[in-house]
């Protein structure tokens, strides 16, 4: 009887809908896994390539007349450098003060017993639908003193509400209220439990949220491009930017008359910079991959 139930159980599975369905949905899957894959795999081989033949599109998928010059050019280059500098310290600094305030922010609206947290949860969430506007916001840095501050790269911008909903729902659903109430007999006030419990079992979407931020910070260019105005303090992404743009010139009329030497070089710079600029992102993320679901999928439920 039982061996029936599992034959009919497999012929409902395969039937002719369901295969249809799996071949439309894996043929999907592999156009989205080549959209995706394709650009970086030409973007390295176009590094590696001779400029020559990036210039004339005679690379596809594979390098072409293997070539380190375009990589030499941009080691050679002091503004990626400074870039590189800079933008690991506010990703570095911003990730932690991120981190702190976001988490600052979801324990307590987390706990059943805080006094008034649908009230303060709903201005959190006002503001992802209503922001003060770009120049009210420079107005506010500028009067702060932030303007041309490296604090600026820090903290503008530095919290997340939608991450704050995550981590919350993350702490929601997975610290039972039971050791809560453990901790109070124990006489653990909310700073000792939120130290010696919260964030021993939030490793999960600790590691999302740095994920999130890092990456964040590391790709942030537009505040300093409003914010800043000494290249000392840029971070690489502006750097990568004025590039991107063929901005090594004046204006664009200059960059058209510049020689068929620089422009190759040039061309060969534009990928080789794209590189070497995700490098530290494709590192760090190996190491948090492994908590990454988890959180994602726990800290996502928003119910």
């Amino acid at each position: 009887m039982t061996l029936s139930k599992a034959k009919s159980s497999n012929r409902i599975r395969n039937s002719k809908e369901d295969r249809i369905f799996l071949i439309i949905l894996y043929a999907l899957c592999a156009l989205c896994v080549v959209a995706i894959v394709y650009p970086l795999i030409f973007v390295v081989s176009a590094s590696f390539s001779s400029p020559v033949d990036v210039f004339n599109g005679k690379v596809w998928l594979l390098p072409v007349n293997v070539s380190l010059e375009a990589y030499k050019q941009v080691f050679r280059n002091q503004d990626i450098w400074i870039g590189y500098r800079n933008t690991m310290v506010y990703t570095i600094i911003g990730t932690f003060v991120s981190i702190f305030f976001t988490l600052s922010a979801a324990y307590p609206m987390s706990r059943k017993k805080m006094y008034g947290r649908a009230g303060i949860m709903f201005f959190f969430t006002f503001t992802m639908f209503f922001k003060g506007g770009l120049i009210p916001t420079y107005l506010v840095v500028k009067n702060m003193g932030l303007y041309n501050n490296l604090a600026v790269m820090v903290l503008v911008g530095s919290v997340s509400v939608y991450n704050i909903i995550v981590a919350r729902t993350f702490m929601q659903n997975t610290i039972a209220d039971e050791l809560y109430e453990a901790a109070d007999m124990d006489g653990c006030g909310d700073i000792m439990v939120f130290f010696k419990i919260v964030l021993p079992l939030s490793a999960p979407i600790l590691a999302v949220l740095v994920l999130f931020y890092a990456v964040g910070y590391w790709n942030n260019y537009f505040t300093g491009l409003i914010y800043l105005s000494d290249r000392n303090r840029y971070p690489l992404q502006l750097f990568l930017r004025e590039i991107l743009l063929i901005n090594m010139s004046d204006n664009m009329v200059e960059a058209m008359e510049m020689d068929l030497d620089k422009q190759l070089v040039q061309e060969g710079i534009k990928y080789a910079v794209v590189v070497v600029s995700s490098v530290p992102m494709l590192i760090l993320y190996p190491f948090l991959q492994r908590f990454f679901v988890k959180g994602v999928m726990i800290g996502a439920i928003k119910g």
